[in-house]
């Protein structure tokens, strides 16, 4: 009956064991006061620097939030408030913003190659410097927004808002601007070279030594 009995014992503390090797896994972690998780509410938070990279932290509020040199690599940001939040130097590859609002945000010489940006609201943010290779921003609101000297090729702005936007010296080679809003805009010494613009409105728009922009338009 001894090895009956010692099996019954290992078959009843195994559940136990296994509860309290996966309890720290539950917890969110909190840092500076913001515990780091779903519909989180850490307005103004100071998370500089830190490592926020494949972290689900979809409809958080960041609003004014201090995420300078963060790391948000494959995080889910999707419907999250991150306005007027300083996102400078970030790195955040295929970072999800989807539906996510970043008005009046500083994301200065941030590295976000392959952001999930559709339906993104960021009116007057400044992305100057910043590397958005790759990033997706369809039907997007970026209505005097700065992107002075962004690296964006093959990127796509369908039916994106970028009224007022100044985009000087922006890379926008391959980029997808079909049926983009660009009135007004400032594309000074921008290269569209090879880049999608069909049905893109360009009224007003400032074109002084931009390479392949629709002069005639």
């Amino acid at each position: 009956m001894r090895p009956i009995i010692t099996a019954s014992l290992i078959l009843a503390f195994t559940p136990a064991l296994a509860g309290d090797y996966m309890a720290d896994l539950d917890q969110a972690p909190v840092i500076n006061g913001c515990k780091l998780e779903r519909e989180t509410r850490c307005p103004g938070a100071d998370l500089k620097g830190v490592d926020l990279s494949n972290m689900d932290l979809r409809s958080a509020n960041f609003r004014g939030a201090n995420l300078s040199g963060a790391n948000l690599s494959h995080t889910s940001l999707r419907g999250a408030n991150l306005d007027g939040a300083n996102l400078d130097n970030v790195t955040g590859y295929r970072l999800q913003v989807y539906r996510a609002s970043m008005r009046g945000a500083s994301l200065r010489n941030a590295r976000l190659q392959g952001m999930q940006g559709e339906y993104l609201f960021a009116q007057g943010a400044d992305f100057s410097g910043a590397d958005l290779t790759g990033a997706n921003f369809d039907f997007s609101r970026f209505s005097g927004a700065t992107l002075v000297n962004a690296t964006m090729p093959f990127s796509s702005f369908e039916i994106s808002w970028m009224p007022k936007a100044n985009l000087e010296g922006a890379n926008l080679r391959g980029a997808n601007l079909q049926e983009a809003k660009l009135g007004l805009a400032n594309l000074a010494d921008a290269d569209l070279t090879g880049s999608r613009i069909h049905y893109a409105t360009f009224e007003g728009t400032y074109m002084e030594g931009c390479t392949a922009c629709p002069f005639d338009w």
